[in-house]
């Protein structure tokens, strides 16, 4: 692509591993490897004196120091609780991963030999607002420009090739990662890829996996032994057992046992773990997907899709066996099929970037055509001239450059409302967007003041996992508050409009509108859950100044 148009990067940020990777110069996405020659990275950080370490070397120093690493940090996002001290300072899961995206980054401009200032970072589907500006602001600490946040599922499923497909095929994507599940309904079409449905579980994911491992591990020690301590207490053995659970996992996938030497004290025991004993204690996992794939498949058939044609498994925890043959019985219609696990999402990531990347290009010169000749074209209009210099510039075909103008329509995971009082004076949430909404979208809902001469109205802006239309409080969380000043001698029950903005990237934004006066109070949400203000300066302060390796 030649310099003139700007290139975006896709980036798979990982509960384990991470990766990097870009649209060449044929015309294809690929992964980008890092410094070790290798095409992910693992998503582990090692503070060490003044510098940072991120990847393979933090990972093979964490028996060593297992007080100067931190891993699994996706599973914190916006997790307000969560802090790492080191040397007296205090990090959020937002700066340390942003460290991630730096080694990243850092690893592809060398390879590149280029500089790169803009991505597309993808997060799971059922990440809620608070998770995604989180990531968001990772971006923004690592000094980068965040051109959106993607839904993972919606990535693999441009990657498994819907953005030049012309057939019209409903896919489910099954997504089983590190610590998080996703399972998406996305409509491919010759010009759209609209997502139908979306569920599953932020905590949910391969280190399940491993903790039923190391669990069994430490009870059969202390049968064979007859030591009656919990060893986990010891944070060395914890971080060894982590790592040899993980390796065990992955012979396990190949082989019908794995031999385990576990040590603690002077203490020894060999054990001998099946696959059939690996699956038996971890069955539960395994159908808590399943039952989280028919709740969206049900969700799916309220609004009319009741039949799949194609049904891709991606995240690296689906090479589990287990997972395949479970998924082959419980939905025997249609073959699953193994679909890149490891990289399928940041390649459709990088898709999505090259398609935002041509359609920046494109708009800068339809304005500038438009205003030349003084015409009016709509978004999806586009000269034949301007699509053909593109295409020359770009090094692509001219119906590469056209289709990049496909339209992607996404849902929100979340139900979104507020605080409001029911008829018998008892609190409730009601909501304005529902989950699966295809987004963007506007909604209006009407609300009562609840006494005579109220002065003010405060807004609780709430999320929740349910789509009902009206939630019990304890089943919702406070994502944000409005004020609304109101004025002098208003009846009980006057009119107040509430509107919610969410757009395509799940940013949502309220209106309040008093009728009588027309007073209005607007808000974009923005919460304490993530890093912000002061502390969110020092973060990128600190991010300037780090080394990371």
């Amino acid at each position: 692509m030649a310099n003139k148009i700007k290139k975006i990067f896709g980036i798979d940020l990982g509960t384990t591993y991470s990766a990097v990777a870009c649209v060449d110069e044929h015309g294809k996405s690929v992964i980008i490897p890092n410094a070790e020659n290798q095409s992910i990275t693992p998503s582990v950080v090692f503070f060490d004196g003044e510098d940072v370490i991120v990847g393979d070397v933090a990972k093979e120093n964490t028996k060593l120091y297992p007080n100067e690493i931190v891993s699994l940090i996706k599973r914190s996002m916006a997790d307000p609780n969560f802090l790492f001290e080191y040397k007296g300072k205090d990090y959020r899961p937002e700066e340390i991963s942003a460290y991630i995206l730096r080694k990243l980054i850092k690893d592809a401009e060398q390879e590149l030999g280029e500089k790169i200032s803009d991505i597309v970072i993808t997060c799971p589907a059922y990440f809620g607002i608070n998770e995604r500006e989180a990531t968001r602001l990772s971006g923004e600490i690592a000094g980068l420009t965040v051109r959106q946040v993607l839904n993972e599922p919606t990535a693999a499923a441009i990657a498994y090739g819907t953005m030049g497909n012309s057939e019209d095929k409903v896919i489910l994507v099954y997504d089983l990662g590190g610590g998080t599940f996703d399972i998406t309904m996305i409509h491919a079409k010759p010009d759209a890829i609209d997502v139908i449905c979306t569920g599953g579980d932020k905590e949910l994911g391969g280190k399940d996996w491993d903790d039923r491992m190391i669990q069994y591990l430490v009870d059969e020690f202390q049968v064979t032994t007859g030591c009656k301590d919990n060893i986990l207490e010891d944070i060395d053995i914890w971080q060894e057992l982590q790592l040899t659970v993980e390796k065990a996992k992955k012979t396990l996938s190949q082989r019908e046992k794995a031999p385990i030497l576990v040590t603690y004290h002077g203490e020894r025991a060999k054990i001998e773990l099946t696959r059939k004993k690996f699956e038996e204690i971890t069955q539960d996992l395994l159908d808590r997907t399943i039952s989280l794939t028919h709740d969206m498949l049900n969700e799916a058939k309220r609004k009319g899709y009741h039949a799949f044609d194609d049904f891709i498994l991606v995240g690296g925890s689906t090479r589990m066996p287990q997972v395949l043959l479970r998924v082959q019985q419980e939905f025997s219609s249609v073959k699953p099929k193994l679909f890149s696990p490891d990289e399928a999402v940041a390649k459709g990531a990088a898709i999505f970037a090259w398609k935002l990347s041509l359609n920046d290009e494109l708009s800068r010169r339809v304005t500038e055509y438009t205003e030349k000749h003084e015409i009016a074209l709509s978004p999806l209009e586009i000269p034949e001239e301007i699509a053909q210099a593109v295409a020359d510039e770009a090094g692509f075909t001219l119906e590469a450059v056209k289709y990049s103008k496909m339209a992607i329509r996404n849902v929100t995971s979340k139900s979104f409302g507020v605080l409001a009082l029911n008829q018998d004076n008892e609190d409730r949430v009601v909501n304005l967007v529902l989950k699966n909404t295809t987004v963007p979208t506007e909604i209006t809902d009407s609300f009562g003041t609840h006494v005579s001469n109220q002065e003010t109205v405060e807004i609780k802006i709430m999320e929740s996992d349910v789509s009902d239309k009206e939630v019990k409080p304890e089943n919702a969380i406070e994502i944000g508050t409005a004020i609304l000043s109101l004025p002098p001698n208003l009846q009980i029950g006057s009119p107040i409009e509430i509107t919610f903005l969410l757009n395509g990237e799940g940013r949502l934004e309220i209106t309040a509108f008093e009728v009588i006066q027309a007073r209005q109070v607007s808000v974009t949400i923005d919460t304490s859950s993530v890093i912000q203000g002061e502390a969110l300066e020092k973060a990128k302060e600190r991010s300037r100044k780090l080394v990371v390796y």
